[in-house]
Order: C-alpha cells, then sequence, then structure tokens
C-alpha cells in the first residue's frame, strides 16, 4: 500500500494522470461521473451568462455628453453582423484545428478556448476598458479618450484575458499541452472567437448608425467596407498577437529552469500586447489600411513559416523519440513508421470506419497513446518529468498492446472491408456469413504481446525487461 501510494503521489507531482482500475459501468453513469463534463457543462452556463450581459448591454441606449442619448443595437444588426463575421471565424477554426495534429487536443478543450475567447475574454475587456477610458479622460470633452484607451490600455487587457484560458488548461492537465503547436492552437482559438465577438459589435455599430443617421452617405457601401477591413485585410490581428503570447508560454512550460518558466511567458506577453499597442496606434492616427495589411499579413507568413518547420520538427521528435523505445526492446521497430507518419495514421483511421465503431476507436486511442509515449520520453529527457515517467510509460505500453489486437495499425496488412449485400440481393445464399461486415483482417504479429519481435517487455512480468546490448 505505501509503495502505491508513492507512486501516486510521484505521478501527480510530475502533472502525469493517475490511471485507475476500470469498474464496469453504464456509458451514461461513467458520463456523468466525469468530472469533465460538468466543467464544459459549467463553462457554457459562464459563457451564455457574458453574452447574455453583452447583448442587455449593447442594446442598451446610452446617454451622450452633449445631451441626448446613443441609440443601442437591436437584433436584426446583430443577426446580420453574426452572418457577416461567421466566415472569417471558419477559416480561422479550421486553420488552427488542423495545425494541431500530432496529438491534438480533444474536442472540449477547443471549445472552451474558442468559447472564452468569445464570451468571458470580451464581456472582461469591455468592462476593463470602459472602465479605464473614463480614469484617463480628462474633464469635459476629450475626443483623445479613446484613442489613448485603445492604444495603452486594451492591447494589455485583451492579451492577458485571451491568454488566461490556456494557463487554465495548462494548470489542470499539464501533461497534454507538450508542444508548439498545441498551445498556438488553444491561444489561437481563444483569439478567433475574440475577433468574432469584436466583429458582430463593429458591424451593428454600422448598420445601426447608417440607419438612424442622415447623411451617412451609402449604408451597404459602409458596412461592406469595414467588413473586408476587419474580416479580410486586418483579420490577422486577434491571431498573430495572441500565438507570439503562446511562444512564449510553452517555452516556459517545457524549459527545466525556473527562472525560464517565469520569464519566458513574460516575455510572450509582453510581445504580445506591444504588437497589438502598434496595431492600434497606427490605426488610431489613420494610417494607410493597405499598408498595415501588407506588414501584418508579412509577419504573420513569418509565423507560419515558422509552424510548419516545428509541424517537421514534431515528426522527426517523435520519430527519434519512440526510437529510444524500440532501442529499449520495448516495442517493435514497426510502430516507428506506423504512429509517425501523418499519411500512414490516417490510412489507417480511415480504414478503421470500415471496420466499424469499436475498431475505429481502438485506433484512434492507439495513436493517442502512442503519441503520448513519444512525449513523456521527450519530457523525460528535457528533466520535466523524473522516474514517474517510467510508470505512467508502463501503462502506456499495456494499453496500447491492449488496443492492438482491435485497432488498425497497418494498412499494408489491414485493408477496406465492404459491407456485404443483404441476402435477399445475392444471387446465391451463404451460410458463412456471420453479419452485414466481412471477417475482420489480420492483426500485425509484431504488435501481439508476447512475439519474438517484442522481447524486452511482457504484459504478464510487471517488471522492465532489460534493454538491448
Amino acid at each position: 500500500m505505501t509503495s502505491e501510494l508513492t507512486a501516486v503521489r510521484s505521478l501527480r507531482a510530475n502533472g502525469l494522470p493517475v490511471t485507475k482500475e476500470k469498474q464496469k459501468r453504464h456509458w451514461a453513469i461513467a458520463l456523468l461521473r466525469s468530472r469533465w463534463l460538468w466543467i464544459i457543462l459549467g463553462a457554457t452556463v459562464l459563457y451564455a451568462a457574458c453574452l447574455g450581459w453583452m447583448y442587455v448591454t449593447s442594446v442598451t441606449p446610452t446617454p451622450a455628453e452633449g445631451g441626448g442619448e446613443v441609440p443601442g443595437l437591436n437584433l436584426s444588426a446583430i443577426r446580420r453582423s453574426a452572418t457577416l463575421a461567421l466566415p472569417t471565424l471558419a477559416v480561422w477554426v479550421v486553420a488552427f484545428v488542423a495545425l494541431d495534429r500530432f496529438r491534438p487536443m480533444r474536442l472540449g478543450f477547443w471549445y472552451l478556448a474558442l468559447g472564452w475567447g468569445a464570451a468571458v475574454s470580451t464581456a472582461l475587456s469591455m468592462v476593463i476598458n470602459t472602465w479605464a477610458s473614463r480614469q484617463m479622460a480628462i474633464v469635459g470633452a476629450d475626443p483623445a479618450t479613446g484613442a489613448r484607451a485603445a492604444v495603452f490600455v486594451a492591447p494589455f487587457v485583451e492579451e492577458a484575458t485571451k491568454a488566461t484560458v490556456v494557463f487554465f488548461i495548462a494548470i489542470a492537465v499539464r501533461y497534454r499541452i507538450v508542444s508548439t503547436l498545441q498551445a498556438v492552437t488553444l491561444a489561437g482559438l481563444s483569439a478567433a472567437g475574440f475577433a468574432f465577438t469584436e466583429n458582430i459589435l463593429y458591424y451593428s455599430r454600422v448598420i445601426v448608425y447608417s440607419s438612424v443617421t442622415i447623411g451617412t452617405g451609402n449604408p451597404e457601401q459602409a458596412l461592406n467596407s469595414i467588413v473586408f477591413l476587419r474580416g479580410v485585410k486586418t483579420a490577422f490581428g486577434h491571431p498573430l498577437f495572441t500565438s507570439l503570447m503562446a511562444l512564449g508560454f510553452i517555452v516556459g512550460l517545457r524549459a527545466h529552469s525556473k527562472i525560464v518558466r517565469i520569464i519566458a511567458p513574460l516575455v510572450g506577453y509582453l510581445a504580445a500586447a506591444l504588437g497589438h499597442m502598434l496595431f492600434n496606434f497606427f490605426a488610431s492616427i489613420g494610417a494607410d489600411d493597405t499598408m498595415m495589411a501588407i506588414m501584418g499579413w508579412g509577419i504573420a507568413l513569418t509565423l507560419v513559416i515558422y509552424l510548419i518547420r516545428r509541424i517537421l520538427a514534431e515528426g522527426r521528435r517523435q520519430r527519434d523519440r519512440l526510437g529510444d523505445y524500440v532501442d529499449m526492446g520495448w516495442l517493435p521497430p514497426s510502430v516507428v513508421t506506423l504512429f509517425t507518419r501523418q499519411r500512414t495514421r490516417w490510412a489507417c483511421f480511415f480504414i478503421s470506419v470500415t471496420h466499424g465503431w469499436r475498431a475505429m476507436l481502438a485506433t484512434v486511442r492507439i495513436q493517442r497513446t502512442m503519441s503520448e509515449l513519444a512525449y513523456l520520453r521527450d519530457a523525460e529527457l528535457h528533466g520535466t518529468v523524473d522516474e514517474a515517467g517510467a510508470l505512467r510509460a508502463r501503462t502506456l505500453l499495456d494499453e496500447a498492446r491492449a488496443l492492438a489486437p482491435v485497432a488498425i495499425t497497418d494498412p499494408a496488412v489491414q485493408k477496406i472491408q465492404l459491407p456485404q449485400f443483404p441476402a435477399w440481393l445475392r444471387l446465391r445464399r451463404r451460410r458463412t456469413a456471420v453479419g452485414p461486415w466481412a471477417p475482420p483482417s489480420p492483426v500485425p504479429a509484431s504488435f501481439l504481446p508476447g512475439t519474438v519481435s517484442s522481447p524486452g517487455y511482457s504484459p504478464v512480468d510487471p517488471r522492465w525487461g532489460p534493454p538491448k546490448g
């Protein structure tokens, strides 16, 4: 009992999950016992409350300084603005989700990041920015109040609120954020949600202002102009700045030095706030939109090239780290090719769809297990995980060997299975048919326990086998 408690404490101290014995429960009971279900439901309630507060605040008329009142937004304008802002959001969501490819975060984490940026971050920014602009205003009419708040307050507030969800996820599941691609994906989704809500507010204000003000010119032309400006020309803004913060965050998260862990996220945050500040400054002084777009997209292109290089580097890192387990005799050599190539992983997934839902789930789980195993070894080499990594690696190897007989792991051996025609459509009935699907393809023998190709580790023996050589 003492050794078990020591192992559990060691795993938790390293931020690694503690695997418990699974009890046979109904799927509904298991779902209700999941803490992430209640976290997502609680976050959804929070998001809905923030969106409702912003809606009530936006539709309420505000008194003007010279008398009268500024009309609020209306539901028709908000609905139309959401339709116009949706394509930009869709493009960013697809881009960032496609970026998270080697060990993708679960759908719930993507939802938490996107919803936080669209609801909580925008609501907090509205409150803090409004309060700061009032504090910075000079008594009487002050046309520069909005510019000062946009340049000196909004960048720091907005970048801090957008990045908060990444810190929360890292605190809850530190072992899941293991690469630059994951940090940029979470931060980018939060920024895309923030830009979506902000664009709705800007577009709605143009629609309402042009409908109640005489002499504003062509209202459709004004609306199309701001949609093209914010949705296309300067759409790089929020995702680019928050991604800079994510780069500093992942450097600090994977660093062994405590000083780097503190300084790196701070430097990333200051870089994001400085870039945001310069962008707002040039926009407030009336700089040319085309020049701002060229400079901004040029910087964004540099970041894209860097992320593409990181994708290639992540592939090499997975090959090297899984190769370490092969050298130690704990995995067969074939896993390096089967689980580190994206085209092979996707081929296995599409083949598994034709083998039924059990094979599909097992294929996804074994791919995630092998990716976690590779990043666990990388964390051990970086010094961010101590001897507890061996306990977690043993659990992952047991899970992989249990999933291998059901999962699709080799597209060269396990082929697509086409469904058989119903009996009444066949010319001759076959008594050997056992169901609508053909018999399963053979499982690669190299992954089965107890074979010659995996002499270093046996699921029956709880001890580690000796390394080769």
